[in-house]
């Protein structure tokens, strides 16, 4: 008896310093969602994977920068913008929220109530952002975030970027929101940094295109798809249903700790500013410092469970309406295989697509190559079928806002071209945030030899329309089919590669209506 009490009481010590050392531990800025930021998470021990081999002598030949990478000789790249300032409707909020802490405070004074309790800094807060007229723009930290996400780049892969600049060859694309193209500017400024003869630090200019915001389907195909705005409306009022009950325990907690009569709203705007607070002025001891950790990590829970349904897999609208995106992306990949295979001289062809978005881009976008799954749920997503949503707290998920999207987050797809003797010629590495991500489509991989990387993982979203997908009444007459589209691309490819003609028919079997439909997909501003 006195040995089993023993190991009672050892397991209770050993219990309470567990919980001890996490509360130590706890870094509150990486459970901010997507207001969380870029260097804050890019390293933390989660995210790292061991890297598959890359076989040798492959090198990098193309990068796309949503963001892409075996032998590299072209990247594509889609990135969220960087840290930003809140936006004008936020920053209302901000300012409703100081009124209605002096109301608390008169309410407290009132009745007579204890005043130990009350945080000292309700008595003097005022918001930050009190008489700002604008919002949402990118602020100096964004601006050095994106910056030395350029350096990076060039430093990784340096193959890539060793050709003199030209608008055809490093391509960049922006939307037309400001804190999208700023983004763009700061990562340029960093890439082509010293390759110039503008000024001591011989900077050089570089092109930044956008398309019309009416109109772009690749990069704010959210924006325009009127079929995603009308289920986001309809679905809004049940997700925030989801929340009620973590708000309104947390609030009833508020009330008895700080004896003040906070309601729901009051919770929900205080987690809003202790997210600003520590992400944008580095302040945790305020806002934050109102929450246990525990709660803090039920609050995130609530924001990803928000980011899960309405953004990410909790509809498969949300991310198929990107297939515009991904299409582009293999479409680049195209393109630069067929001027390797052709030996077009260096400087002639592009090496790298770097796009500037948003969270609405990226997330799809990752949702699309099957990112941060749980189990099965890539074969579930094949088939359209519901996902369950992100498990709560304490439980472990992998559908995180602060590593999915965080601010200047962003999806690298690296293609690389290999020697005759390689498994495959030709490899697509996928890094998020610059760190090596399992792509369940390819055995949990990384590394994926790109005609199963078009099999498995591109063509199965390919039999979706974005018109038919997106428009409410299609008035407009039916343009190419992108499964068509693919059809060509691949027919440009040698006629005795057996894997490409095994993908065209895969291709024109999922085009004939006849034949039951297969499942597709495509990186962080909001």
């Amino acid at each position: 008896m006195k040995k089993a009490a023993m190991a009672t009481l050892l397991l209770l010590l050993l219990s309470a310093l567990t919980y001890s050392y996490a509360e130590e531990t706890f870094d509150l800025r990486q459970h901010l969602c997507t207001v969380t930021r870029y260097d804050v998470v890019k390293d933390i021990p989660g995210n790292v994977l061991m890297p598959s081999t890359i076989p040798d002598q492959c090198t990098p030949i193309h990068l796309n920068l949503v963001v892409i990478l075996c032998y590299m000789f072209k990247l594509a790249m889609p990135a969220r913008h960087g840290t930003r300032a809140p936006t004008k409707k936020k920053i209302k909020e901000l300012n409703d929220l100081a009124t209605r802490m002096e109301v608390l405070l008169q309410d407290t004074k009132e009745q007579k109530l204890p005043l130990q309790k009350v945080p000292a800094w309700f008595w003097e807060w005022k918001s930050p952002w009190k008489g700002k007229l604008t919002g949402g723009e990118l602020v100096r930290e964004g601006e050095e975030e994106q910056y030395n996400l350029g350096i990076r780049t060039r430093d990784k892969f340096p193959q890539l970027f060793n050709e003199d600049y030209h608008p055809d060859v490093y391509v960049i694309k922006a939307t037309q929101i400001p804190r999208a193209s700023a983004s763009a500017v700061a990562f340029g400024m960093g890439l082509f940094s010293g390759t110039g003869n503008l000024g001591p630090g011989r900077d050089r200019a570089f092109a930044v295109t956008s398309e019309s915001r009416a109109s772009d389907i690749v990069l704010r195909f959210h924006d325009c798809c009127q079929n995603y705005k009308v289920f986001r409306k309809n679905q809004e009022p049940a997700v925030h249903k989801l929340k009620e009950p973590i708000l309104d325990e947390i609030t009833n907690a508020l009330r008895r700790r700080y004896e003040l009569n906070f309601t729901r709203q009051d919770t929900s705007s205080l987690w809003y500013l202790c997210k600003q607070e520590a992400s944008l002025l580095n302040v945790t001891d305020q806002a934050c410092d109102l929450f246990t950790p525990s709660e803090i990590s039920s609050l995130e829970w609530t924001d990803d469970l928000e980011l899960f349904t309405l953004k990410g897999y909790g509809n498969a609208l949300n991310y198929q309406m990107g297939v515009p995106l991904l299409e582009d992306v293999v479409q680049s990949m195209e393109q630069a295989i067929k001027a390797k295979e052709e030996g077009l001289a260096p400087g002639t062809y592009e090496k790298a697509r770097m796009r500037f978005a948003h969270g609405e881009t990226l997330l799809p976008f990752s949702c699309l190559l099957g990112l941060f799954l749980e189990g099965s749920d890539f074969e579930r997503i094949q088939k359209e079928q519901p996902l369950e949503l992100p498990p709560k707290p304490p439980q472990r998920r992998n559908w995180r806002g602060s590593e999915v999207a965080p601010f200047a987050g962003n999806n690298m797809l690296v293609l690389y071209s290999c020697p005759d003797n390689s498994s495959s010629k030709y490899f697509v590495q996928v890094l998020h945030n610059e760190r090596p991500v399992p792509m369940p489509g390819c055995d949990n991989s990384d590394v994926c030899p790109y005609e199963v990387f078009k099999e498995r993982i591109v063509a199965p979203h390919l039999k979706h329309n974005y018109n038919s997908l997106c428009n409410l009444k299609s008035e407009e007459p039916e343009q190419m089919s992108l499964t068509s589209k693919l059809s060509e691309m691949l027919r440009s490819q040698r006629s005795n590669d057996p894997q490409s003609t095994k993908l065209l028919q895969l291709v024109h079997l999922q085009s004939d209506p006849k034949v039951p439909a297969v499942g597709l997909l495509t990186t962080s501003a909001h």
